[in-house]
């Protein structure tokens, strides 16, 4: 049988870009957004995530999407420098079979080392067949299964921290798949929780999380693309990335020269290797 892996590097500058730019003000954010793996279109919500957050910030995108099997191994990971020059770095990703330790810990080696992370939704359940625990403390919670497909009621448990401002306590999600949260680790700082119907308590859905020298916003919402394409969820997940990085304001703004006020966009996609 012949096996086929495809590996696809979509280069994106989706750059939200103030109409008048100070000569102080800063550069865009740059972002690196690895998604792909089993279970869920990665595709389409490459294309809502970085239309939304780039029409709320000044933000540049490379965007890697590979695979389509849990198994599979993105082979940027493979570099030992492979976040040099980016900011922040947004996993959306579901690569639960992947084992090798070496690999994973060379993942998180960065964002040990300071650079930024977002972490949405599969990505709470990737590597967590891996004999470490390394990609779980850069998550900050560890989670290995969820609830039956069904919508959920968040309710916000830090009204007052930057992230959550703008969100609306008991928003529920057109869709939902809940993670049931098997631990929160020293560094975590839940946010959000929901009810599981099936396990009869609590886990968290929102929080923030320190990892040595970096800082990482995670949410287990957003299964579906249809989530996604939510205000609410955009927002959020602005927030988070801005939090991340050091760039939001304690009213939930970004911080002065980030605000994107219109946006220019253009897109060039590597051919697929096989």
């Amino acid at each position: 049988m012949l096996h086929r892996t495809v590996s696809t590097l979509l280069a994106l500058v989706l750059t939200g870009l103030p109409s008048a730019l100070k000569a102080e003000d800063p550069k865009p954010l740059r972002a690196l957004l690895i998604a792909g793996g089993c279970c869920h279109d990665y595709k389409g919500q490459n294309v809502v995530l970085t239309k939304g957050i780039s029409e709320r910030i000044r933000i540049e995108w490379t965007v890697v999407l590979h695979g389509k099997n849990r198994a599979d191994k993105v082979p940027i990971y493979e570099k030992p420098d492979w976040a040099k020059g980016f900011d922040v770095v947004v996993h959306n990703e579901c690569y639960g079979g992947v084992t090798d330790v070496k690999f994973v810990e060379n993942i998180t080696k960065p964002h040990l080392g300071g650079t930024a992370a977002v972490t949405i939704h599969c990505s709470t359940h990737s590597y967590r067949n891996a004999k470490t625990d390394e990609w779980r403390k850069l998550l900050g919670v560890t989670s290995r299964s969820h609830e039956r497909h069904r919508p959920f009621t968040v309710k916000v448990l830090d009204e007052k921290h930057p992230v959550m401002q703008g969100f609306h306590d008991g928003w529920i999600p057109p869709n939902g798949e809940l993670y049931k949260i098997e631990k929160i680790w020293p560094h975590c700082k839940p946010l959000a929780k929901a009810y599981g119907k099936d396990t009869k308590k609590d886990h968290a859905v929102v929080w923030t999380n320190t990892y040595g020298k970096g800082r990482v916003f995670g949410t287990t919402i957003g299964h579906h693309t249809e989530t996604q394409k939510e205000k609410m969820f955009l927002d959020l997940v602005t927030r988070g990335l801005l939090w991340a990085c050091d760039k939001l304001e304690p009213d939930g703004r970004p911080a002065d020269g980030y605000a994107a006020e219109r946006r220019e966009e253009s897109s060039k996609e590597s051919p697929e290797k096989e």
